[in-house]
């Protein structure tokens, strides 16, 4: 009989439900899914992201469903005062970046709000892996002649070492 605790097979990470429950909520305005605002610094970058926020997003005729839309949607975006210009100045590229991101032509246009976009908590420094992680990792990769799969593996032996790490210490 073995002494190792017994794994809960159903007991998963909080985050995977955040998705699912507000998918609900964001579709009244008009998001058929959450990624766009739960990916926002993803797709906006930080320092627009840390100003700005995606407040709605409205298709053509009242279609809410990105498959039944013909024409591209319109994007409600809420920034802080003074950095409205600025956005305005960068909102094709803003444009471009949803709709690479979606791999589609789902945002056509942005519509500005000034707006407070909140106060957000200060971000941790993203964690760093310590040399000798890096050395570890970079050993196991080496004998793979793929540049590619090379780049591929070294990234994800770095983020299972930094996910490990996270599970040790219960924080980042």
């Amino acid at each position: 009989m073995s002494s190792a605790p017994k794994r809960r097979p159903n007991a998963r990470p909080l985050g995977q439900f955040v998705p699912g429950a507000m998918n609900e909520v964001l579709a009244k305005q008009g998001f058929a899914s959450g990624e766009i605002v739960l990916r926002w610094q993803d797709i906006a970058g930080a320092e627009l992201a840390r100003r700005s926020r995606p407040l709605k997003l409205t298709f053509p005729r009242g279609r809410k469903e990105p498959e039944a839309a013909r024409e591209p949607a319109t994007l409600l975006v809420q920034v802080e005062g003074a950095f409205a210009l600025e956005l305005q100045m960068q909102a094709s590229t803003l444009i471009e970046r949803i709709n690479r991101y979606f791999g589609w032509r789902c945002v056509g246009s942005l519509k500005i709000r000034q707006g407070p976009v909140g106060t957000r908590k200060t971000e941790r420094p993203a964690p760093v892996l310590t040399g000798d992680e890096k050395a570890r990792i970079r050993s196991q990769v080496d004998g793979i002649e793929e540049d590619r799969l090379a780049e591929a593996l070294l990234r994800l032996g770095e983020a299972v070492t930094l996910d490990a790490r996270r599970g040790k210490t219960g924080r980042a």
